[in-house]
């Protein structure tokens, strides 16, 4: 029997760019430990600075000094492709003063942000899309004003995250009722840091969230792995018979998509979740033929449906139609990589089945997303031949992903 490996998983981005905006609308110095250091990140780390936070690193924290309101100085803003910055630091400029443009990637400006756009607009701010997809975005901002508002969550979690974030910086309490809410574990960790840094924070009702002003509590917070990018590891020990242990992810974990691997469970995958770990051990063989929805943890869907043909029967993957709005469509994406390698697949709106078969050495469109290489990268694992066309882009998220999956999954290992 192999030796059991242990996962060197980054930070949570989620985690990490949530707590960046938090310690900046804190009073005094935050510290970071372990933060993710990747593309998106850096890029929102930077967008702090262009709006005058101080971030001071290490190298193993990060240190915010917030002034406990919105920036006062106007800006220019560059959000590279980090959605995050682009859905976060609008409304939390509209509570100060100055005017604020918003800029990012032409993968960005494609990304919606007019739902974004039109939710300040309702709480007082002076807001101009002017791209297809919401960029550039400029905001006048002369402080929010708070009260009700009404919110389409069918787009996007992120959104409502970044409304929520910034609620205890307006003039009066708001009270954010939520529509056809996606992908809620996103939610529940937004309050979740939000408490930590010292809102008060409360659901009346599902879907209805008030928000008290008072601001926050500047805080040392440790960030965990990231959950998402511990999925494709998981899966590899699912497809390779091997057993892996991610440390720093357990029970009480922040991040929905450690869900990810109840999926391999019913897959075949033994599965143990302890307080401060978690592993998996896989047979090398894949059970299939079954219906799973991944609407709440969407980012890991095409983990499963990378690895879906070495399964024994199809799977069929639902709730996920939000994810065509992601970095790519993904599911579009992930079904025309999948044609490549002669793997069968039917599509929906919201949902994908992939049918079991052999699988072809093909070129891997990765569409400059981060989770698309890294998926198909589980799958080359047991289908030599696949080939990224843009293995660069997982520094996204994990700039050593390739090293690290190598480290772990040597090709002696795998023959």
């Amino acid at each position: 029997m192999s030796a059991p490996l242990t996962a060197r998983i980054p930070g949570s981005k989620s985690i990490t760019n949530r707590a960046l905006l938090l310690a900046a609308a804190a009073p005094g110095t935050s510290r970071l430990r372990a933060p993710l250091v990747s593309d998106d990140t850096v890029a929102f780390r930077d967008a702090l600075k262009a709006l005058g936070v101080r971030v001071t690193q290490s190298a193993s924290s990060w240190d915010i000094t917030g002034a406990g309101r919105g920036p006062t100085a106007g800006a220019r803003v560059w959000c590279a492709d980090a959605g995050t910055a682009a859905r976060f630091l609008p409304p939390f400029v509209a509570t100060g003063r100055g005017t604020y443009v918003f800029d990012g990637s032409a993968q960005l400006r494609a990304r919606p942000l007019r739902p974004l756009a039109d939710a300040l607009t309702d709480l007082g701010a002076k807001v101009s899309a002017e791209g297809v997809g919401g960029l550039p975005l400029r905001v006048d901002a002369d402080g929010l004003r708070g009260g009700e508002l009404v919110v389409d969550g069918g787009l996007s979690s992120q959104f409502l995250s970044g409304l929520l974030m910034t609620a205890p910086l307006l003039a009066e309490p708001l009270t954010v009722t939520v529509r056809d809410l996606v992908s809620r574990p996103y939610i529940d960790m937004t309050i979740a840091l939000m408490r930590r840094f010292g809102a008060r924070a409360d659901e009346q009702a599902p879907g209805v969230i008030t928000i008290a002003v008072g601001g926050y509590t500047a805080t040392d917070l440790a960030i965990e792995p990231d959950a998402s990018t511990a999925s494709y590891f998981f899966a590899a020990a699912a497809v390779t018979g091997r057993t892996v242990t991610v440390p720093g992810l357990g029970r009480d974990s922040l991040q929905g998509d450690l869900g990810f691997v109840e999926t391999l469970r019913r897959a075949g995958a033994r599965v143990e979740i302890g307080a401060d770990f978690t592993t998996v051990t896989g047979t090398g063989l894949l059970r299939g033929g079954f219906d799973v929805d991944m609407g709440t943890i969407s980012d890991t869907f095409m983990t499963l449906a990378a690895i879906a043909p070495l399964a024994d029967a199809p799977i069929t993957i639902r709730g996920i139609g939000h994810a065509r709005l992601k970095e790519s469509d993904r599911i579009a994406a992930v079904a025309g990589n999948l044609a490549a390698c002669g793997v069968a697949t039917r599509t929906g709106r919201d949902w994908m089945t992939v049918h079991p078969g052999p699988v072809r050495p093909a070129r891997i469109a990765c569409h400059r997303d981060h989770r698309i290489a890294m998926a198909f990268s589980v799958l080359g694992l047991r289908a030599p031949g696949l080939d990224l066309d843009d293995p660069a882009c997982v520094g996204k998220t994990f700039p050593g992903f390739h090293t690290e999956l190598t480290r772990l999954f040597p090709k002696e290992v795998l023959t």
